[in-house]
């Protein structure tokens, strides 16, 4: 495994030819950081399941460089995902569509749709440009971590989750730390009207004001489809994450800088606003385990913007069902 801290044009295409010889790259995104192989190589992206533990009934996302590239992935698009995918690509937002023949089993966990997204990083997007140009067609990238453990924002995140699990062959492209800190929104669209199934950057209030129709949030018991994300026990460090009760001393906190330490709990994060929490949110739960914390208590903040998705991330970090 070779870890690639200059990222020169050289060195995307020399990683970009790594993907089509059937190796991965871990690349970054403005959400995470993720784990990546040609979306095509059946072998590639076992080697993906094999490297997270994740189960192979777990669809895969898939990356394209631009909108020009989604019907060839996808049909029967709906002309709302096309006005989503024009508004908000390259961004954080994975659409769930109607796959076509070359969306396989592997990549789709055996189901009729295919989830697409454009990611906003420069790395990222001359990385699939690159790819494309040697006769890629999309890359598939889950976050590059354990399945259902906290996803990486950094290059060291990376190594320090799944570098006894990656190959020679492999590369990890450094990104710097990724702007948004969350995974993408993801959205329904087989239907006549989007369905949220994972919160994101891209709101509620953003999609609803764009479509101009009726926007679902779905419940995770409540929605057949499977998508990324959607297991009520997921994104979880090793410690407990404690969402109400008290602070007791020895404890991690986080909570927005408006928020007072409270005596003898150790302070993880001070977030000044959604956004920092956000970005800032997974960073902190890998501090309380490199410190050996037990348990992290954190102040949710509140609003109609990421915190939703700071929530749900929450939400499902601090469920013990299946705990790793």
């Amino acid at each position: 495994m070779s870890i690639i801290s200059n990222c020169t044009a050289s060195a995307i295409k020399a990683a970009a030819k790594s993907l089509v010889d059937g190796n991965l790259v871990v690349f970054p995104t403005e959400t995470v950081y993720g784990l990546g192989a040609d979306a095509c190589n059946e072998k590639a992206v076992a080697r993906i399941y094999e490297a997270k533990g994740r189960p192979p009934n777990h669809p895969l996302i898939v990356h394209i460089s631009s909108i020009a590239h989604l019907d060839e992935w996808a049909r029967d698009i709906p002309e709302y995902a096309l006005k989503l995918a024009r508004n908000f690509w390259p961004g954080p937002m994975t659409l769930i569509l109607p796959r076509t023949k070359l969306a396989k089993d592997f990549i789709t966990g055996s189901q009729d749709n295919v989830g697409l997204r454009v990611p906003e990083h420069t790395v990222a997007l001359t990385l699939l440009r690159e790819f494309e140009a040697l006769g890629g067609l999309g890359v598939a990238a889950p976050s590059a971590n354990k399945f259902g453990k906290v996803s990486p924002t950094s290059a060291r995140d990376v190594i320090d989750e799944l570098g006894d699990r990656l190959l020679d062959v492999d590369q990890v492209l450094e990104g710097g730390i990724s702007q948004v800190g969350i995974e993408s929104t993801i959205i329904d669209c087989t239907g006549e009207n989007p369905i949220i199934l994972r919160p994101g950057a891209i709101t509620y209030k953003m999609i609803k004001n764009l479509v101009l129709s009726e926007v679902r949030q779905e419940h995770l018991s409540s929605n057949k489809l499977r998508a990324p994300g959607m297991l009520q026990s997921h994104y979880q460090p090793n410690a407990n994450v404690v969402l109400s009760g008290e602070v007791k001393s020895g404890d991690g906190f986080i909570a927005l800088n408006t928020q007072a330490t409270p005596i003898g709990a150790i302070r993880l994060a001070s977030p000044r606003n959604n956004s920092e929490y956000a970005q800032i949110l997974y960073k902190a739960l890998r501090l309380a385990d490199s410190k050996n914390i037990k348990n992290v208590f954190v102040v949710a903040p509140h609003g109609d913007d990421i915190a939703i998705a700071i929530q749900d991330r929450l939400q499902k970090c601090s469920t013990k069902i299946n705990k790793r």
